[in-house]
């Protein structure tokens, strides 16, 4: 299976700042704060700014929050699943924030950094199993042909029940649908993942790369 993903170009242009910045924490009103203290932080104290941002639409950020947290924290999949899952989308839609921050719950979860090096080379590289050549296959049609082929169907049922088979679709459609959001409005990463490097389109040059900025 080749790359989708010169399909969806990516325009870089001058770096304006992101389109909504993150809501500055002496700018929460009570809901904010509401909501936001729902949030774990990071390591230095702050909050994540895809959360800081989306916050400033705080009825839909009440209702996204518990279906997100549930697909991260309670769901069916085994992690090392769903990270690859996740890393692969944010591949395919130039997701860079999508990517920074899944990189590192991605290692925590068993997968190395020579796989998640791959992971823009494809289901068909050497090196993966073919469970995992499987997984990220999956993410590949349902970016390109929003379904899942039979062969790739029953492939992932013979090792996930159909729980998993549905979840693993909507966590799919869930990280597009956030890369859209964060694409669009130009989400900065945090500077402590900023080493984490989106890898650029198969076969494109460095003037195509990963979209940092997200003004895609």
């Amino acid at each position: 299976m080749t790359d989708e993903h010169h399909d969806r170009p990516h325009h870089p242009g001058a770096d304006t700042g992101p389109r909504l910045a993150p809501l500055a924490e002496d700018d929460w009103d009570p809901a904010a704060r509401e909501l936001l203290a729902l949030i774990p932080r990071d390591a230095d104290g702050r909050l994540a700014n895809v959360f800081t941002t989306l916050v400033r639409h705080p009825d839909l950020f009440r209702h996204f929050l518990p279906f997100g947290s549930h697909l991260l924290r309670d769901g069916r999949l085994p992690a090392r699943t769903r990270e690859l899952l996740i890393l692969r989308t944010a591949y395919h839609t130039r997701a860079a924030y999508e990517w920074g921050r899944h990189a590192p719950p991605a290692r925590a979860a068993g997968v190395t950094d020579e796989e998640i090096r791959r992971i823009g080379a494809g289901p068909d590289a050497r090196g993966w199993t073919p469970a995992d050549a499987h997984l990220l296959r999956a993410a590949d049609e349902l970016h390109r042909d929003a379904r899942l082929s039979a062969a790739t169907w029953s492939a992932l049922a013979a090792d996930h029940d159909e729980e998993q088979l549905i979840e693993l679709t909507m966590l799919v459609g869930q990280y597009h649908m956030v890369a859209f959001f964060l694409n669009s409005a130009g989400t900065r990463l945090e500077p402590d993942f900023e080493t984490e490097t989106l890898p650029a389109p198969t076969g494109a040059g460095t003037d195509t790369a990963d979209g940092t900025h997200g003004d895609a």
